[in-house]
């Protein structure tokens, strides 16, 4: 691959961005996250993975407007029109992030820079998010240029901040800093220093999670905004007694009752605050 840098540590996987000088997203960076999308799938040593951005202060900066600008171009030459009764088949990106979402699988952004357009929603397709204390862009800026955050920030951004938040951020096509990101939520650690080392803790916190415990949370979490609540509830507690009969759950859970663990993570909290 040439943009994306892979290290794999023990049972995670650490892809770093790189497409100099400036950072962008295009397509080459879409067909290398597929080929590395398809081989986490398959490698069940790979319990976590971690995106950063492989150039100082840069996550992903965004997608490349000149590609987009020469498809802008090549549709409008032909006279497409578009209608949401036509939906458009879904592209690579798209497929990436959905499969992201779905798989039982912890995915973790640890945001080193600028952020905006495809690589902010990359990172919003993540389930944690860590950002750089630092003066870094982040956000949905594309109704500055007439268009709107094609690869779901219309989607998942809401979900993650609520409507209101969501819609003043994405209209306004302001962006914020990695503070701001993480005092409304979207971030869950705003890291001075380096953030990577602080999401390598995470990983291998979640990934030395319960395989089964994890998928069956990462499902019930990602489908509470689309199921209605007697249906997430219903699943909700069929999946427990499931986890109730687990090997592993009645191991562990047997060392407590003998007084030899507790339920809480003391090495995972000192490792958060020793860096």
């Amino acid at each position: 691959m040439t943009q994306l840098a892979i290290e794999k540590i023990d049972n995670i996987a650490l892809v770093r961005f790189c497409n100099p000088p400036l950072g962008y997203m295009d397509g080459e960076t879409e067909k290398e996250l597929k080929a590395f999308i398809d081989e986490v799938e398959m490698d069940d040593d790979i319990r976590a993975v971690v995106f950063t951005g492989g150039i100082e202060d840069v996550f992903i900066r965004h997608y490349d407007v000149s590609v987009l600008y020469q498809r802008s171009k090549a549709m409008a030459e032909k006279s497409m029109s578009f209608d949401i009764s036509r939906p458009v088949p879904e592209p690579i990106l798209h497929q990436c992030l959905r499969r992201m979402e779905a798989m039982p699988k912890a995915f973790i952004a640890a945001i080193n820079g600028s952020a905006m357009g495809g690589g902010f929603e990359l990172a919003l397709a993540c389930d944690i998010r860590l950002v750089k204390e630092g003066p870094y862009d982040l956000g949905l800026p594309e109704i500055n240029l007439g268009i709107l955050p094609g690869a779901g920030g219309t989607q998942r951004l809401p979900r993650l901040i609520g409507e209101s938040r969501a819609l003043e951020i994405e209209l306004l096509g302001r962006t914020m800093s990695p503070r701001e990101a993480k005092d409304i939520g979207l971030a869950a650690y705003c890291v001075e220093g380096d953030v990577v080392a602080k999401a390598l803790d995470v990983a291998k916190a979640l990934a030395n999670r319960s395989p089964k415990a994890f998928a069956h949370i990462k499902k019930l979490v990602r489908g509470a905004a689309t199921s209605s609540s007697e249906d997430g509830l219903a699943q909700e507690r069929t999946l427990f007694c499931d986890l109730m009969v687990d090997e592993r759950a009645l191991s562990e859970m047997g060392r407590m009752d003998r007084g030899e663990r507790d339920i809480r993570d003391p090495d995972f909290a000192a490792s958060l605050t020793k860096k």
